[in-house]
């Protein structure tokens, strides 16, 4: 065209009009080339923005078959393309690797946009935690617990808590962390939850054993020589009872005296012996156990005292294959002792009844003694796992807390549910 247009313009200076006139035509379709040149390099760039804006990186300019002028400018935008399916695919691919990561992890994990509340990820763990298959946004979890809602909006990010959260009338701890990140303008709070009941409940179980420990030694070790400086005592007081014939009152005072410290230190002593035995269990005989022979021997041993206090036991059992890895004489003992403590709590219902159930929860045996007695308060329930705790008058405090003593060594764990006036249930999970 540079050509064409300089020929033209010579041919005009000098006056060649009959030749400037043959080449008008070639400048004519030159100048529509050239205009047909770059609308075909506009209309490619426009696919190409095109596939951009949608994200359409699988699109594939053809090099082989396009115009000359255009072969150049369809490889490099094959070439971009490429790029961004590759990176595409490594964004893809690091969002999947983490996703799983996230699922697999025992933590639940939580990330919401801090001003509008709107939920943008929610894992599995977080969903079975909180016993809720799916949140729209934050304010949802009121509805659900309120406490745990007022904990979560009031934690700042960089701090820690452990809170309570209620699942299914059960109560458990959980540590939550609670951290902060800006993107695209907007401001999300990321936070973790990790269940530590299991944790907790081992940590003051030792506890309270390391307690029990000291002080059963303590105590017997102190009162051992009461005891028997009392009963020396008292030998020699009666040998020298000829030499008080005359003063019977101060004989009658002695003898009433050392009697009440031998009582006392006897007392004592049978008191340390009781609890010495939240010490003992330490090893396991695990071997494999039908829950329909623990129900089996359990009915048979219970029999007598329902029919006399006239309590109805309703055994349930979803499979009758359902078994567990357990020391059998251990988990009878704990079973024995939650179904004498319904029978005490059914003693005024009009119609008493206890109920025994097994079946499986998260892939798990799961034992259940219920009752439809008195109930617990929560204050109760609170405190109803701590050695020498007890709301009976002839009470020790001690089952309940060896129940759970007997449930973590077989690394499982015990929960109760109870309502005032509707009855109570233990939840034995191995």
């Amino acid at each position: 065209m540079f050509v064409t247009l300089s020929a033209a313009s010579y041919l005009l200076v000098k006056g060649r009009y009959e030749f400037l006139a043959a080449l008008i035509p070639l400048i004519i379709y030159q100048l529509v080339d050239f205009y047909n040149f770059h609308k075909k390099a506009q209309t490619e760039v426009e696919q190409f923005v095109e596939s951009i804006h949608y994200r359409d990186f699988s699109r594939h300019f053809d090099v082989k078959d396009a115009p000359v002028e255009v072969q150049s400018l369809r490889q490099g935008f094959n070439d971009i393309n490429s790029t961004f399916k590759n990176i595409s695919r490594e964004r893809e691919t690091q969002y999947q690797y983490l996703q799983k990561i996230l699922e697999l992890v025992n933590t639940g994990i939580l990330s919401y946009e801090h001003k509008s509340g709107d939920i943008s990820w929610m894992n599995e763990s977080l969903k079975s935690m909180l016993g809720v298959p799916y949140l729209k946004t934050i304010h949802s979890l009121e509805r659900r617990d309120a406490g745990l809602y007022q904990e979560v909006l009031n934690l700042r990010p960089g701090e820690s808590k452990v809170v309570s959260i209620v699942k299914e009338s059960n109560t458990f701890k959980a540590l939550m962390a609670v951290t902060a990140f800006q993107t695209d303008g907007k401001i999300y709070k990321l936070i973790a939850f990790q269940n530590v009941n299991e944790a907790l409940d081992e940590t003051e179980a030792k506890a309270w054993q390391k307690l029990l420990s000291v002080m059963t030694h303590e105590i017997m070790n102190s009162v051992a020589p009461i005891s028997s400086l009392a009963e020396t005592l008292s030998h020699r007081l009666q040998a020298s009872a000829a030499l008080l014939e005359g003063q019977p009152q101060a004989l009658d005072d002695l003898q009433v005296g050392i009697g009440t410290i031998r009582r006392r230190s006897e007392g004592l002593l049978k008191f340390a012996e009781t609890y010495r035995s939240l010490n003992k269990i330490t090893t396991l005989s695990l071997k494999k156990v039908y829950a329909r022979d623990l129900f089996e021997n359990l009915h048979v041993l219970m029999e007598p005292t329902f029919e006399q206090k006239n309590i109805e036991m309703e055994i349930i059992l979803k499979d009758p294959d359902l078994s567990l890895d357990a020391d059998t004489s251990l988990i009878e003992q704990v079973l024995i002792n939650l179904v004498v403590n319904a029978v005490e709590a059914v003693k005024e219902s009009p119609e008493p009844r206890i109920t025994l159930l097994g079946t499986t929860y998260n892939g798990r045996a799961l034992i259940k003694v219920g009752d439809n007695g008195t109930g617990m308060s929560p204050e109760v329930m609170e405190n109803i796992f701590i050695p020498f705790f007890s709301t009976k008058k002839t009470g020790s405090g001690i089952g309940l807390s060896l129940c759970k003593q007997i449930m973590l060594l077989h690394k499982g764990n015990i929960q109760v549910q109870s309502i005032e006036g509707e009855g109570s249930s233990f939840l034995l999970h191995f």
